[in-house]
């Protein structure tokens, strides 16, 4: 037998167990060895049943996604041997029955309802999440889970992908019993009941559809998955299986899953979901570093991001104090905790009893005690330089030795605020991103002595704080906020160029961004970027345009959704509306700066934009600032609100194509000589016609 999936007898029935660990991957050498053991048990005279189950923790949780990477790159696998075994099991004359317990997800679903029965624990859970790789069940799912389900609920579950537990499973006919006790045993028993029944298939029932629920299904997804093709794909293939023969339907999702696999959003979807994976792998921090354990946690500032990254410590179940100067400051930071808490518990986030015991986990304090038990400190005080090096050098003399001292600078210069500690090996930025409580990135910024036991204790804290840490380099907005100050600097631009904000946000909305670029500013504060910008001002050179509507609204205290107006007007609910103020001040400074006004294309906008980011990308990978172009996606795609179907702003780019992106660039420069200069590293790789994913290889 195959080394991956093992055969033995109990009684009359063989039992075929996967043990292809971690999560039992439909990998190559597993459909071969499902085949080679349900051969093995139809030539066994003895044998009456087939039981097919999973070995460690879980039966199978899908195909390999490397087999899909090894297509894109014009490898030409396939997954015809998935597709073999699984009819192969359906035309099995004894009955297979598939023993659930942990996931089958994907294939591993699509192998379990190729079985004649199927049997779970109650903690069990199944789904067809492949479209969260941008694509469609392959593996016939598309056409025996609706004739298992119904319609409607195997349309959303392959629209959607979102996982069923096994009682819900079992309700909807995806299973026919729950185990109670030992998984195996359960499944042996049942295996003799059926023995010497007819192996029902689930390809040979009816199944009816109501076309009204497949048109409601697709303006959900057009609400919830916006610009992706995948889900539309699904419905329509188990739409397919509703008017069709088995066979014909099936032709139906091949094609179908096919188009999908092809496709950049596919691309862009599987790009990020191993970006996740690479991104936690730091050249030169090995296993032989170890992190530091993280049992006790301060935070300075009950603010709007003090108070959420309190919530997230108390989240992972780590004790938080939190440090504030008044006690109206401290108490309003702890009602909105609470209210953040008690919104969590009305969406039924949270329960009650989860949130009472993480309130508990946060000490609310107007002094330092306690905080030299702490074994990290982060600092949330307002961005500015003086009183960050202020706080820091109050933390040298109260923090024990080995205590990590982390700042939650958006843009200032870790080094700085080090060197004003004894200790800057212990120094390094966590900037978290609002609501921290919320957002999954954490940018983990290394400043140049900062030790490695340093970056390993945040990489693996960033996990367990259920967050996905990118370590980048220590430069004016790091990797994140250096390459939106461009991207932001066009959308006011296209402004101040005679744009309505509107049409700015709605084009780069319908490109996929989570928010226009004008909104979002509105939502952090315009302020914010106003002092910002005057911390830097010294940095500006003479002569070269720079964006000055923002500053002009921050003049008349209209910062946003704060004050209500700002690029937009927002009423009591925070709607937004549009703001005529915004217009006559982009006219009027127009006029005076002698800018000209036009209106601008929704290409044009989309490029200025996200060209602006795609080449700031470039300089930043060249010096070093991000260990490579799949950092600044999973920043981008997890902090940013870049639609992750297109993978990130440089894997877009490499789809899109370097030398096309390279020539746009060029043509800016020509317009904008002051303000666009191709990077030297995307003019190289254009030439060379590379792609920024090339460039990483190096990383290993």
């Amino acid at each position: 037998m195959s080394r991956l999936v093992s055969y033995r007898k109990q009684g009359p029935v063989a039992v075929l167990a996967i043990e292809n660990p971690p999560v039992n991957a439909l990998s190559p050498g597993v459909p071969e060895g499902i085949l080679e053991g349900l051969k093995q048990a139809l030539g066994d005279e003895e044998v009456k049943a087939v039981v097919l189950i999973g070995g460690g923790r879980t039966f199978i949780a899908g195909a390999d996604i490397h087999e899909f990477e090894k297509i894109h790159a014009g490898e030409a696998r396939g997954l015809d041997m998935i597709l073999h075994a699984i009819t192969e099991l359906e035309q099995s004359p004894k009955p297979v029955i598939a023993a659930i317990h942990g996931t089958a997800f994907g294939g591993g679903l699509e192998v379990a309802m190729a079985c004649h029965y199927r049997v779970a624990v109650a903690s069990a859970q199944v789904g067809q999440p492949e479209v969260k790789l941008g694509i469609i069940p392959g593996g016939q799912g598309t056409q025996r889970l609706p004739r298992l389900a119904g319609a409607a609920k195997a349309a959303g579950m392959c629209a959607f992908g979102e996982p069923v537990k096994a009682a819900d499973a079992l309700s909807c006919g995806i299973m026919d019993r729950l185990i109670e006790g030992d998984l195996l045993a359960g499944a042996l028993a049942f295996a003799l009941e059926v023995s010497d029944k007819t192996p029902p298939k689930a390809s040979e029932r009816a199944v009816q559809g109501d076309p009204a629920v497949f048109a409601s299904l697709h303006a959900e997804a057009n609400k919830r998955l916006r610009g992706q093709m995948a889900p539309h794909a699904a419905i329509d293939a188990v739409e397919a299986a509703t008017r069709l023969p088995f066979r014909d339907g099936c032709k139906v999702e091949a094609q179908l899953f096919e188009n999908c696999l092809k496709s950049d959003q596919s691309k862009g979807l599987i790009h990020a979901f191993f970006g996740e994976r690479t991104v936690a792998k730091i050249p030169g921090i090995g296993k032989d570093v170890l992190p530091m354990p993280i049992r006790q946690a301060a935070v300075i500032g009950a603010g709007t991001m003090g108070g959420g990254i309190s919530m997230v410590y108390a989240n992972a179940g780590i004790p938080v104090r939190m440090k504030e100067t008044t006690q109206e400051a401290l108490d309003h930071g702890l009602a909105t905790i609470r209210k953040n808490y008690a919104n969590s518990v009305k969406r039924g986030r949270f329960s009650e009893e989860f949130v009472n015991e993480r309130l508990r986990l946060i000490t609310p304090q107007l002094s330092y005690d306690g905080f030299e038990q702490a074994d990290i400190i982060v600092e949330a005080v307002f961005e500015n330089m003086a009183l960050k090096q202020q706080v820091f050098t109050e933390l040298d003399g109260i923090a024990k030795p080995d205590c990590v001292l982390a700042s939650n600078t958006s843009t200032l210069d870790i080094d700085a605020i080090a060197a004003a500690t004894r200790r800057p090996e212990w120094v390094i930025g966590h900037h978290f991103f609002s609501p921290a409580n919320v957002m999954r990135l954490l940018e983990i910024v290394r400043g140049k002595q900062t030790s490695r036991q340093v970056i390993a204790t945040s990489m693996d804290l960033a996990r367990k704080l259920r967050k996905v840490g990118v370590l980048v380099g220590n430069c004016r907005g790091f990797a994140g906020n250096r390459m939106f100050a461009p991207y932001c600097r066009e959308s006011v631009f296209l402004v101040e160029e005679g744009n309505a904000p509107e049409r700015v946000d709605g084009a780069l909305y319908e490109f996929g961004m989570a928010m226009g670029p004008l909104a979002v500013q509105d939502l952090a504060g315009l302020d914010v970027g106003w002092r910002i910008r005057k911390e830097f001002r010294h940095l500006e050179k003479p002569g070269v345009r720079y964006a000055e509507l923002d500053t002009m609204l921050c003049e008349r205290g209209h910062y946003g959704q704060k004050t209500g107006r700002g690029f937009f007007v927002y009423d009591e609910s925070r709607k937004a509306s549009s703001n005529p103020e915004v217009m006559a001040l982009a006219k009027e400074y127009a006029a005076k700066a002698g800018i000209e006004q036009r209106a601008a294309s929704n290409d044009e906008i989309i490029e200025r934009c996200v060209y602006a980011l795609i080449n700031e990308g470039a300089r930043l990978l060249e010096e070093g600032m991000a260990l490579g172009s799949v950092d600044i996606d999973i920043v981008y795609l997890n902090g940013y609100g870049f639609p992750a179907w297109r993978g990130g702003p440089m894997k877009y780019a490499d789809l899109a194509g370097l030398k096309k992106v390279h020539n746009k660039v060029c043509e800016f420069q020509r317009r904008f000589p002051d303000i666009w200069q191709p990077a030297p590293l995307l003019e190289r790789l254009a030439e060379e016609g590379a792609t920024f994913s090339s460039y990483d290889k190096s990383r290993g």
